[in-house]
């Protein structure tokens, strides 16, 4: 393919690096990205992936629009309140760049789904808020090679990582979901909406440069970001032998869903 001329205007700050040059931003507009979630962190991820010229965008979200989503969910607006997430997302994304073909995917991601969903995508972004999805996540792309990005908010604290076939996994940090009452979600324990937006566009970024086949990735690298303190801090990691599903001898070799354990964080004031 070659570029039109209004690509090359529109896409011209990606061409002038070195790095992307014309045959990058063709790759861009060639890739394809799954977005699981359009919410806090699927919100800058989506924006961000699409004005790069990220040629095919998948998003995944069964959730309508809620007013207590607007404090951090840059994709949508007051005007969506009710309609499906994923609807208000695509309104967003093709008045931003019409180059980009967006996939609309109204349901959850499932057990019976993930596997067949992910398949056609070239890299996956997890922006879900929830340690069942997450896992589901997870065991789906190492079991299909697929590479990943995960990341999680809670409060004024983050954390990102890429998972990149043959290296660390979300099992290989976490085992099993935390048990009832050990950790709060955000909708208990409150998110600063600006901090999902600095690790989203982390996500994005690591998308960007896995498609372009530059830099470095997060991979065996657990990036943690304190917003009150305003830093960032490294945790070096790798691939554990003993995982479960990326170790030598797995023993999850099928999907399984699990259910949301529930904090009731009054009870532990």
């Amino acid at each position: 393919m070659s570029l039109r001329e209004d690509q090359i205007y529109r896409y011209s700050r990606h061409i002038l690096l070195p790095e992307v040059g014309g045959d990058g931003q063709k790759k861009i507009l060639n890739a394809r990205v799954l977005v699981i979630g359009t919410g806090g962190l699927g919100s800058p991820v989506a924006y961000y992936l699409a004005a790069a010229g990220v040629g095919t965008i998948g998003i995944a979200d069964g959730d309508n629009v809620d007013l207590s989503n607007l404090q951090r969910q840059i994709l949508h607006f007051t005007e969506d309140l009710g309609k499906p997430k994923v609807e208000s997302a695509k309104k967003k994304l093709m008045a931003l760049n019409p180059d980009v073909n967006i996939d609309v995917l109204n349901y959850r991601i499932t057990e019976d789904n993930i596997r067949s969903i992910i398949k056609d995508y070239d890299f996956i972004i997890d922006a879900t808020d929830n340690f069942p999805a997450k896992f589901l996540i997870n065991d789906a792309c190492v079991l299909e090679k697929k590479p990943f990005s995960h990341a999680g908010v809670l409060r004024f604290d983050g954390q990102t990582f890429t998972h990149i076939p043959g290296h660390m996994c979300y099992r290989c940090i976490f085992r099993e979901l935390p048990p009832a009452g050990a950790v709060p979600t955000c909708s208990e324990a409150g998110v600063l909406g600006a901090v999902v937006g600095v690790l989203g566009t982390i996500q994005a970024t690591e998308a960007i440069k896995y498609i372009l086949g530059v830099g470095e990735l997060l991979k065996d690298r657990l990036l943690v970001f304190d917003a009150l303190a305003m830093r960032f801090r490294e945790v070096s990691l790798s691939r554990q032998k003993d995982c479960p599903v990326c170790g030598d001898n797995p023993v999850i070799t099928e999907i399984k869903e699990y259910e949301q354990p529930v904090c009731d964080i009054r009870e532990r004031r």
